[in-house]
């Protein structure tokens, strides 16, 4: 696993055996999350989501505590993944990193606590899978509108055709921050 420049947020790429069967690798391995990030990784939570080109779904993430830590690859077609740090008094505040996970590479991406977490499908039926700390818990969940222009982040052409109706609404960063919904650094 590799550290992305926004402190919680790794990628890992991992090692794909191909032989005359097909292909192996290891998606998820504990031992080293925690040799790469110093953290155990409980999992409460398995999910999957299946995307048509063009759908943008995020940036959500959990209010802090408990905070939801995500483990995230994508099983069929691409996507455009994107981290954003959300917590107020962060170095990197409102900065964001995106790593394509598909279907031949199998990146995979952890984020902390705290961090935002959106994607936008590069495919048809682009199909991601997660795992979370934490189960979904509706009172926790919090968005921030992913068009936002303080965030800045740089969407493929044609994303967001298709939106659902909470991402619409999600308020901009800085309303997010004025109403106090943001997570703090550190957040763990």
């Amino acid at each position: 696993m590799r550290a992305l420049g926004i402190e919680g947020a790794w990628v890992h790429e991992p090692r794909i055996h191909d032989d005359a069967r097909g292909s192996f690798h290891e998606w998820f391995r504990a031992d080293v999350l925690r040799a790469a990030t110093g953290r155990t990784m409980t999992v409460a939570q398995a999910n999957r989501s299946v995307s048509r080109l063009g759908v943008v779904r995020g940036v959500h993430y959990g209010a802090v505590p408990p905070g939801q830590a995500k483990y995230v690859t994508c099983v069929r077609g691409a996507v455009l993944d994107v981290v954003v740090d959300l917590r107020t008094g962060s170095p990197t505040f409102a900065r964001w990193e995106a790593v394509t996970l598909d279907d031949r590479t199998h990146r995979a991406v952890f984020l902390a606590e705290g961090l935002g977490h959106g994607f936008a499908a590069l495919t048809d039926d682009a199909t991601v899978v997660y795992l979370c700390s934490t189960p979904y818990a509706p009172e926790h969940e919090r968005g921030i509108d992913p068009f936002d222009g303080d965030l800045g982040i740089r969407w493929p052409a044609g994303a967001g055709a298709v939106l659902s109706d909470r991402d619409r609404r999600a308020p901009s960063l800085a309303e997010a921050r004025a109403r106090g919904l943001l997570p703090r650094y550190p957040s763990r």
